[in-house]
C-alpha cells in the first residue's frame, strides 16, 4: 500500500537527503531540468508555460484556484525534486519560512472547523499540499526563464539567466494566524523578527522623529501594492535614513537584511548592492496604526528601487501580509528589456 502523503513527510525526506549528501550539488538550471524530467507528460502539461504567458504575472496570495501542478500531482521523487529547486532558490531562512507558512494551513483547518469550505475541485480550502509549481520558458543557459511557487500566503517568483537567479520578486509571505493561539502549534510566530524589528525602530524615535515617521493613526487594510503586475512607487512618506540616529540606522539595516537574506546568497548580495547604489539616504521608513502589538499596524521601507511592505490588521491584528517588490526588475522586467534589446541588435 502506498504510504499516505503529508507535507511533513515531504519536508523530512527532502531535508534528510539534503543533510546526508544524497542530493548532489547542482546549479539552478540542473535542478530545474531534473524536476521537469521527473514529470509525466500529463503533469508537465500543468507545469510548463511560455515565458510571456500572462499566468506568470498572475500573482495571488489568497486561497483561490490556480494553474500549475501541486504536491497532489507529484510522486515522491517529483516532490523531492520540486523542493530541491525551491531550496536552491532561497536561503535556508527563506525556505524555512515557506515551509512553516504551508504548515499553518493545518492550523486554519482546525480552528475554522469548516469541512464544508471546499475548493472547486472538492479539496479542502485549507490544504498544506495545495501549493503550485510553474515553470515559464525553457530552462537553459542562453535564454531567460522563470518559475513560481505559489499558494495561500506564498508567492515566490524567480527569473533566471545564465544559470543564476536574476530576479526574485515579487516575494510575498503571509501568516494566519500571525501568532498561533491554540492547537499543537501554539506560540508559533513565523514572521516574528519582522514585527519585533519594526516595533523596535518606531518606538525608539523621539517625538520629532515620530511626527515624520508616523503618517497615519489608522493602518491600511492590506499592503498597498496588492497583486499589481507592476508595483509603482507609492507616495514617499516617513522618515529618511539620514534623519535616524546611528542606533536607529543599525535597526533599519537589520530589518532590511532580514528581508534580503530570505534570498539565495548570490542574489541577495547583488540585490543589496543595488539598494546601496541607489543611495541609503534615499530610503524612507513609514509607519501607520498602533505603536504596540495587538492592534492594526503597517510599515514600509521605500527607496528608488525597493518597496517592502508589512501589514497586520486583519483578524484583530493577527494576520500578517508582507511583500518585497523590486521597482525596476519585478518578474525580471529589467532582464527581459536587456534581453530583447540584445536580440534586436543581432
Amino acid at each position: 500500500m502506498k504510504p499516505k502523503m503529508t507535507l511533513k513527510n515531504i519536508i523530512c525526506t527532502s531535508l534528510l537527503l539534503f543533510l546526508f549528501g544524497m542530493l548532489p550539488a547542482q546549479n539552478l538550471l540542473q535542478k530545474a531540468n531534473t524536476f521537469i524530467n521527473s514529470l509525466s507528460e500529463e503533469v508537465k502539461s500543468k507545469t510548463l508555460f511560455d515565458l510571456e504567458d500572462s499566468e506568470r504575472f498572475n500573482m495571488n496570495y489568497v486561497p483561490i484556484p490556480r494553474k500549475g501542478a501541486t504536491f497532489h500531482d507529484f510522486n515522491e521523487v517529483q516532490k523531492i525534486a520540486a523542493l530541491d529547486l525551491l531550496r536552491a532558490s532561497l536561503s535556508e531562512e527563506g525556505f524555512r519560512k515557506s515551509q512553516e507558512i504551508m504548515e499553518l494551513e493545518k492550523v486554519l483547518r482546525i480552528i475554522e472547523n469548516n469541512d464544508a469550505d471546499k475548493m472547486p475541485d472538492g479539496r479542502p480550502r485549507r490544504d498544506p499540499l495545495n501549493y503550485h509549481f510553474s515553470i515559464f520558458g525553457t530552462p537553459s543557459m542562453d535564454k531567460l526563464w522563470g518559475w513560481r511557487f505559489e499558494g495561500h500566503h506564498l508567492s515566490l517568483n524567480f527569473t533566471s539567466t545564465h544559470g543564476v537567479i536574476g530576479s526574485s520578486t515579487p516575494t510575498f509571505y503571509g501568516t494566519n494566524p500571525g501568532i498561533v493561539r491554540s492547537t499543537e502549534y501554539k506560540g508559533k510566530e513565523v514572521l516574528k523578527k519582522e514585527a519585533e524589528l519594526g516595533f523596535s525602530l518606531i518606538n525608539s524615535m523621539t517625538q520629532e522623529q515620530l511626527n515624520t515617521a508616523l503618517y497615519s493613526d489608522v493602518a491600511p487594510g492590506d499592503i498597498i501594492s496588492l497583486t499589481k503586475r507592476k508595483a509603482e512607487p507609492v507616495e514617499p512618506m516617513g522618515i529618511s535614513y539620514s534623519d535616524l540616529s546611528q542606533i536607529q540606522k543599525n535597526t533599519l539595516m537589520e530589518l532590511l537584511d532580514l528581508y534580503i537574506e530570505n534570498y539565495e546568497s548570490d542574489f541577495a548580495s547583488g540585490f543589496k548592492d543595488k539598494i546601496d547604489k541607489a543611495g541609503m539616504e534615499n530610503l524612507n521608513f513609514a509607519w501607520s496604526g498602533s505603536l504596540v502589538p495587538g492592534k492594526g499596524h503597517y510599515f514600509r521601507l521605500q527607496g528608488p528601487t525597493l518597496l517592502i511592505e508589512y501589514d497586520n490588521t486583519q483578524n484583530d491584528a493577527n494576520h500578517v501580509h508582507t511583500v518585497v517588490r523590486d521597482l525596476t526588475n519585478d518578474y525580471g522586467e529589467d532582464l527581459l528589456k536587456k534581453h530583447y534589446e540584445k536580440d534586436h541588435k543581432h
